[in-house]
């Protein structure tokens, strides 16, 4: 889950100093300074305490917060007022697949980009090596979190620590870093930079855009192990290796084209690599989990066609790969990694899907704060006024990419924006056809008693969703061929939050009368129901 916010050192400092920076020790403890606060802000504070408590059922993700949303459109006194933020969720949820196609063309680039600080004659296999590495991990998907988990979770740990490391190396070196810590330095750089400084926001804010990924992901393993890992493991490692990174940048200036590899020691140049790819292939994960995540959700609210969803794990139900969505993704990213062809030249693209998805993250979660969690006008005030400030400047940095490249992640959100909006409406369409042909089942059940239709032997099935209505089906029976079986069954198919079902609860049977039965089969989200049998 922290591969995408833990792989950021790759590129994020280098990305800060590229456009025409010096780095000057002002420079170096400005952007360091505003590294830490953003960091601090977005990460520890708005997402780690704010935003996580805002889940729907387990799952998270700002279509999580729009299906919150959702249920206070049902109250009259706020429908008119709440439609227009679900269509702003439902955007958010869709800049996500934008992000998700950029997240492992980027950061595996990223790593695999070191092969050519340790020598030039890797620049041609750069792009093949990173084709092959997405390729694998896409097919991977299928064995599941669960499954790649177990192999990805020693290997973060290992990365962490090896980043802290080199960090620590650093630091000891020029101590003066520290003072980074003083919020002054980076407000001081934002003056005396002006519109500069909006470039480098658009880099600095690449060290938090993993942060909606975790959020995204909370499914798969829920809030608390997320924040003991960020407290304790992957924020106190991150600092220390970016203010590594700046104390190697006042030492020597010209490590500036890529500070990350210049801090490793030259006899660890290529297992660092190794170990950065295999950190890079994590980052990917993450996203890629969480663009699964957001599908389901879709799919149960309705937005998506319903897409087959294998689920991975008996234990937890958000684990879960999507066979459709996984090889769109690939495909997708792969043509970013033969279009763009580095890093560098994505990383323009990259931020500005995340920077409008996090600023809508902010809005809903300050409404379910006002609406469901209780909170008053002066708290809301005083800690979202700030919040949105901060998310404004950020996606105000990022708006100077769109001619970069980061049009292509808004081009796709957009898409998806329209096919979501677009099933819904459809389906609702097709909801009122189906009321008016359709008549509620106390009516139905006193016109049988009134005027009872002939009767043929056997049993009808007739599948059932709306346990309210009468099926279409058996209306269309009834018209044309004037008769009703002895037996007649209204069957649902339930799926229960459990990986299996008991044989002894599977069914649920009600009597209705005249010969008519409700029929509920259970299954668990790790079988596949199975209706002939």
């Amino acid at each position: 889950m922290f591969g995408d916010i833990g792989t950021s050192p790759l590129y994020a400092i280098r990305e800060a100093f590229a456009h025409e920076l010096a780095a000057t020790a002002e420079n170096v403890l400005g952007i360091l300074s505003l590294v830490i606060w953003t960091m601090t802000l977005i990460v520890s504070f708005k997402y780690l305490v704010l935003v996580l408590r805002a889940d729907n059922k387990g799952e998270g993700g700002v279509l999580a917060l729009t299906a919150l949303i959702s249920s206070l459109s049902k109250q009259p006194r706020t429908s008119n007022t709440m439609r227009p933020l679900i269509l702003v969720g439902i955007f958010g949820a869709a800049l996500l697949f934008g992000d998700g196609m950029i997240t492992p063309a980027v950061t595996i680039l990223g790593a695999v980009e070191g092969l050519s600080v340790a020598t030039p004659l890797f620049d041609p296999f750069v792009v093949p090596i990173s084709i092959t590495i997405l390729v694998v991990l896409f097919w991977a998907q299928h064995f599941g979190t669960a499954r790649i988990g177990s192999v990805f979770g020693p290997v973060i740990l290992i990365w962490f620590i090896s980043i802290a490391a080199l960090g620590i190396g650093g630091i000891i070196e020029s101590p003066v870093v520290l003072e980074a810590f003083n919020p002054l330095y980076a407000l001081q750089f934002l003056f005396d930079h002006n519109m500069q400084s909006f470039y480098v926001l658009g880099a600095v804010f690449l060290t938090a855009t993993g942060a909606e990924a975790l959020y995204a992901d909370i499914g798969h393993f829920g809030p608390t192990a997320i924040r003991k890992a960020w407290y304790f493991v992957a924020f106190p490692c991150l600092l220390t290796n970016y203010l590594g990174q700046g104390a190697l940048l006042l030492a020597e200036p010209e490590a500036v084209s890529n500070p990350f590899f210049h801090l490793v020691p030259s006899y660890l140049l290529y297992p660092m690599v190794l170990l950065s790819s295999m950190a890079a292939i994590i980052a990917s994960q993450a996203l890629i989990t969480g663009v699964f995540s957001v599908t389901q959700q879709a799919v149960h609210l309705g937005y998506l066609p319903r897409l087959p969803v294998v689920h991975t794990s008996d234990e937890t139900i958000g684990q879960i790969y999507v066979p459709h969505i996984n090889w769109i993704l690939m495909s997708l990213t792969i043509w970013l990694v033969i279009t763009f062809r580095s890093s560098t030249a994505l990383a323009s693209a990259y931020g500005i899907a995340v920077s409008m998805t996090m600023i809508i993250t902010t809005v809903l979660t300050c409404i379910v704060a006002k609406r469901l969690w209780g909170w008053n006008v002066i708290t809301l005030g005083v800690i979202f006024f700030g919040l949105l400030v901060v998310d404004a400047v950020f996606l105000s940095a990022n708006f100077l990419k769109i001619h970069e490249g980061g049009w292509f992640p808004l081009a796709v959100g957009a898409l998806v924006f329209m096919v979501m909006t677009t099933w819904k409406k459809g389906r609702l369409i097709l909801f009122e056809q189906l009321k008016t042909m359709s008549i509620s089942f106390e009516a139905f059940m006193e016109q049988v008693r009134i005027n009872p239709p002939a009767r043929v032997k056997g049993t009808a099935i007739f599948m059932s969703i709306e346990q309210s209505n009468v099926p279409v089906a058996i209306m269309h029976n009834l018209k044309h061929n004037k008769v009703l079986h002895e037996r007649n069954i209204f069957l649902t198919v339930a799926t229960d939050k459990v990986p299996y079902v008991r044989s002894s609860t599977r069914l649920e049977v009600s009597h209705l009368g005249y010969g008519f039965y409700r029929l509920i089969a259970h299954y668990g989200f790790m079988e596949r129901p199975d209706i002939n049998g």
